[in-house]
């Protein structure tokens, strides 16, 4: 499945994964950014991608500048940063996804895009989290309340998919990464700078999925909405611990890679995603993830490699 011809609105179109999508969604579609866009600089990112920027505070409830006529909404938009503010956390993650929503209601499906954070804490590091596994707070220390906040917007997004007969997917995101941001692009940004890696634990697993990869799948998870909400995790294929991926960047630049263990109590030991559902419905990644550090090294750091990329 393609999407092409069609009125698409995506929320944080400025953000790691929004902009190298809007990018491609705007190739074949009217596509529209919506942000607070406090710096102009976001702005005028997302109108060089392609599409039409609106600056707007979903979580007011004041949309009225907002078209109603989008067939899909792709909701990546999302509150996380520092402090305790609960209240503050779920007016924008829970209550700015239940309004954007209903003004959204008319639409053939819409893609809330959630987080792999709201999963329980498991013991075992190399735990396959499933779809059906226990939620929990991860307790993650640069967002307190990210994980409550986003497991309040799944239940927002699953009432709002059958009181407005609304198909909807909830995709927990795992770790993406692409030349333009990301996790693993951090890491790799670090290990070639000579500066240590800081990770959770050893072996700290993800599952990570390329940008080519989400572009590709975004058609295939929105077919797949439904009432009530479908969900799954959105992840790569192949289980990759930060220590794995280090090694391989300073390999490919010639470095020795530093990774530092800090250990958080309660937090998440690993994050591996079951890709089964996913794969079910997208059909699997194309990109390995080997492959796909190969080309942000060869992008971004062409003159340091030592070791062919092609």
């Amino acid at each position: 499945m393609a999407l092409s011809d069609e009125k698409i609105l995506v929320t944080g179109p400025a953000g790691n994964i929004g902009l190298p999508l809007v990018e491609y969604l705007a190739r074949d579609n009217e596509v529209w950014g919506v942000s607070r866009f406090r710096d102009p600089a976001a702005a005028a990112k997302v109108r060089a991608a392609g599409a039409t920027a609106l600056a707007l505070d979903l979580a007011s409830g004041e949309l009225d500048a907002l078209p109603d006529d989008f067939t899909y909404v792709v909701h990546l938009a999302v509150m996380q940063g520092p402090g305790l503010d609960y209240d503050e956390a779920m007016r924008v993650n829970a209550e700015g996804t239940g309004l954007l929503l209903h003004h959204c209601r008319a639409a053939k499906a819409a893609l809330v895009m959630s987080t792999h954070s709201v999963y329980k804490p498991q013991d075992d590091p190399l735990h396959v989290f499933v779809e059906t596994d226990p939620l929990g707070d991860v307790n993650a220390l640069h967002s307190p309340t990210y994980s409550v906040s986003k497991i309040g917007q799944e239940a927002v997004a699953r009432y709002c998919a059958r009181a407005f007969d609304l198909p909807v997917v909830i995709a927990r995101m795992n770790a993406s990464y692409s030349a333009y941001a990301g996790l693993p692009t951090l890491h790799l940004q670090n290990v070639v700078a000579g500066e240590p890696v800081v990770t959770r634990w050893d072996p700290c697993t993800y599952s990570p999925i390329h940008q080519d990869d989400i572009n590709d799948q975004t058609a295939a998870l929105l077919d797949a909405a439904s009432v009530p909400a479908t969900i799954v995790n959105w992840a790569g294929d192949q289980g990759v611990s930060v220590q794995e991926w280090c090694a391989y960047v300073a390999e490919l630049v010639g470095v020795e890679a530093q990774v530092v263990v800090h250990e958080v109590p309660g937090t998440l030991r690993g994050s591996i995603a079951s890709n089964a559902r996913r794969s079910s419905l997208t059909g699997p990644c194309k990109v390995g993830w080997r492959e796909g550090f190969r080309r942000i090294a060869a992008e971004r750091f062409a003159d340091r490699l030592v070791l062919r990329t092609s």
